[in-house]
């Protein structure tokens, strides 16, 4: 529920902003909130790892017989849950408001914010774990890069008008990707090449938060 709070002051306060000839774009907006909800949510993960260590609760699961790698996404695909409850509360909120998003477009867009949120609470684990002496560091890493991130995937605002360097740095940015696949997957264009490139980003994500992840743990405990 507290996860839910950042994301519905957006909408309340910044989405009447976007107003187009028929009122506000939801269409457009609430995707993008939907990806900013799984950029937040799991980017903190990493942050129960730390609690962990400092009770030493960690250090008492790496002697059960629990293999390393299973530990590891054990931990990052308990984000699945809350992440996919949020965006749906998102959703049905929404729906009174003039949100009619395609039921098959939400439901594969759900299954893409997953992926993406186990890759991003994957390497939010796998930071935490190389700063675990230094916890301080988690958090400074953590402002510095999620906001750049945030601004340019366009999830707040369309960056068509935006300069060339920061349009490059946005098609080099996978929330983008996702983003605009969210946005074509609500509504109802499900085979387009945003959709592609947007699994090809949210896997790719996963894929590296997985390896990476794991080699710190298994690092951590050598």
């Amino acid at each position: 529920m507290v996860g839910l709070v950042q994301p519905l002051f957006f909408l309340l306060l910044f989405g009447p902003l976007l107003n187009t000839e028929g009122g506000p774009s939801w269409s457009w907006f609430v995707p993008g909130v939907l990806v900013m909800i799984a950029l937040f949510g799991t980017a903190g993960a990493g942050s129960n790892l730390q609690m962990d260590l400092v009770s030493g609760t960690h250090e008492r699961l790496l002697v059960t017989p629990l293999a390393r790698p299973a530990l590891f996404l054990g931990e990052s695909l308990k984000e699945f849950t809350p992440l996919t409850a949020q965006a749906l509360v998102i959703i049905l909120v929404m729906v009174p408001f003039g949100f009619r998003p395609s039921p098959a477009g939400a439901l594969i867009g759900l299954l893409l914010l997953g992926i993406l949120g186990l890759g991003i609470g994957s390497l939010s684990y796998a930071l935490a774990l190389a700063v675990r002496e230094q916890d301080w560091l988690f958090w400074t890493v953590h402002q510095t890069l999620l906001f750049p991130l945030m601004i340019l995937s366009g999830m707040l605002l369309p960056l068509d008008a935006a300069p060339q360097w920061m349009r490059a740095l946005a098609t080099a940015n996978p929330l983008t990707h996702v983003v605009n696949a969210e946005r074509d997957l609500f509504a109802g264009q499900l085979a387009t090449t945003n959709v592609g490139w947007g699994f090809a980003a949210a896997l790719l994500t996963a894929a590296i938060g997985a390896l990476v992840g794991i080699r710190s743990l298994n690092r951590s405990t050598t």
